[in-house]
């Protein structure tokens, strides 16, 4: 037999489209991630890695570079006080919401009810324990930091200084107070109002007896007038009113307190995100609403750029009341 030539034979070993001999999977495996015969670790040599971890390390690195210096460049254009968009150029546009608080449990998270036994403390422990969560900052302003150096007691005719806030006090509300448990032990409870903060937005006040408007209620309209009287300058506010929605809920709500006064007075606004600033306060005090029966109550800010919507939840809330 005559023996092959060691040429053709060295072909046939490094022929390219010869199937490679049969490998166990452990084999494969070791193979894979490292190979003595040509030195190749996951299939690349030391150097094939080298090379392309210094291309990545280039290409990332100068991809970093790029996105900081755009990131940089974007924010020499902001400032962390004043929006770039303001009113009518925002989103959030130019008429606030109202919100109120307590509000239902987060599992309950989309409900509008406030609902419990006035004669037992478990039952209405959430709502006195969420207004105390509420009200923190107000009752200790210290917890809100620059608050203890910006705040200044205002007036009507006493408006904060450019950069100060005004003070919010919450401790003389009575009976809306922590002492009194927010009278919910009394079947009485106080419901707290705020608007949605808009910053450069400035209210136009209802202040003049002539340009009521229609749908304001009777009570609220009897209120201005006798304050316009006594003091036109109290007539600088943005007035609140809450009232039943349908016949049977204005039968069944009972007298209505507003505290510290009817409606958020003028010189808290415009707001403009001064360090410590602390959006106003009414605490709605239903005096004898009647028990066993659910209420639905909707509540409205007034101010001759305020519109109201329910649905889009503009000038106006509505939440129910049901005492046991």
């Amino acid at each position: 037999m005559v023996a092959k030539d060691s040429k053709v034979v060295t072909a046939e070993l490094m022929n390219p489209y010869e199937k490679p001999p049969a490998m166990s999977t452990g084999q494969s495996l070791k193979t894979f991630f490292y190979n003595r015969e040509t030195g190749a670790f996951m299939g690349r040599t030391i150097s094939s890695w080298g090379k392309i971890g210094l291309f990545y390390l280039l290409f990332y690195g100068i991809l970093a570079a790029l996105v900081a210096i755009c990131f940089w460049g974007f924010f020499q254009t902001l400032d962390p006080r004043i929006p770039r968009w303001q009113l009518e150029r925002s989103i959030i546009g130019t008429n606030p919401g109202l919100g109120f608080r307590p509000m239902p449990p987060t599992e309950n998270v989309e409900s509008t009810l406030i609902w419990y036994k006035g004669t037992d403390n478990k039952y209405f422990r959430h709502w006195v324990d969420s207004l105390q969560e509420f009200l923190k900052e107000y009752i200790t302003p210290g917890s809100v930091p620059g608050v203890g150096a910006n705040i200044k007691e205002c007036d009507y005719n006493q408006p904060p200084p450019p950069g100060k806030v005004c003070a919010v006090d919450v401790k003389n509300l009575k009976p809306c107070t922590k002492e009194n448990k927010y009278n919910y032990h009394k079947s009485a409870p106080c419901i707290f109002l705020k608007l949605n903060k808009i910053y450069g937005w400035r209210p136009e006040f209802y202040n003049d007896t002539k340009d009521l408007p229609e749908k304001m209620p009777p009570d609220l309209k009897s209120h201005i007038e006798n304050l316009k009287a006594n003091n036109s300058l109290l007539l600088n506010t943005i007035w609140v009113s809450c009232e039943g929605e349908n016949p049977a809920d204005q039968e069944n709500i009972g007298p209505i307190e507003y505290l510290p006064g009817r409606g958020f007075p003028g010189y808290y606004y415009p707001f403009e995100n001064s360090e410590g600033y602390l959006s106003p306060l009414v605490a709605v005090h239903f005096v004898r609403p009647r028990t066993g029966i659910l209420i639905n109550v909707e509540c409205k800010a007034w101010a001759k750029n305020i519109k109201h919507s329910r649905n889009d939840k503009l000038g106006a809330v509505h939440f129910e009341l049901m005492i046991d």
